[in-house]
């Protein structure tokens, strides 16, 4: 199981939301999102989860973290509750860790629970100013992204997003799941 952390953060304070809503609007950001996730297990939050359409996804299988026990998910066939991040390492397939920002600050902070990868993207542009609410960061994961992660050198580029895949100092990778990603990256906006 490799564990791949998947976000995309404003570049001047690693902003990645405002009160519920991400502070800008861009269809590649997204359709990146998208397809390196697509037929993959994600691991998101209860806001983040009950965020999305008929809180689900398609052609993806989830693993939720709720502080709640018997919390209810939309699709019982494909989608977990967990309460306890440890039971992360219970699971045998790939996990695209995909928020909120206390899972990524939780799983960053743990050794047993670190991500393997991480696709750092970051917006370059303005957030959108009309948002209202708490900003949401993920100062303290980048933090320990610089000090305990190697980037890959190769960066990518396309609309105002800069994406570098980071591989955990010391980690052994499955090198199949660095290429698929970089080979994504790369044809990208093409």
């Amino acid at each position: 199981m490799t564990k791949i952390a998947v976000w995309c953060r404003h570049q001047k304070d690693s902003i990645i939301g405002i009160g519920p809503e991400i502070p800008w609007r861009i269809p590649s950001d997204t359709r990146r999102f998208r397809n390196l996730t697509q037929g993959h297990t994600l691991v998101v939050g209860k806001n983040t989860y009950e965020s999305f359409p008929n809180r689900t996804l398609p052609n993806r299988k989830m693993v939720v973290v709720v502080a709640e026990p018997g919390y209810e998910v939309s699709d019982k066939d494909n989608h977990v509750v967990i309460t306890d991040l440890n039971k992360l390492n219970d699971f045998t397939e790939d996990l695209y860790i995909s928020s909120g920002a206390s899972i990524y600050d939780a799983c960053f902070s743990s050794p047993a629970l670190m991500p393997d990868i991480a696709v750092d993207s970051v917006y370059c542009g303005n957030l959108n100013p009309n948002l209202s609410g708490r900003p949401v960061t993920v100062s303290r994961s980048v933090e320990v992204l610089e000090r305990s992660y190697e980037a890959l050198p190769k960066q990518y580029e396309l609309d105002n997003v800069k994406t570098t895949v980071w591989v955990k100092k010391g980690a052994s990778v499955n090198r199949s799941v660095i290429d698929s990603i970089c080979n994504y990256l790369e044809t990208e906006g093409k």
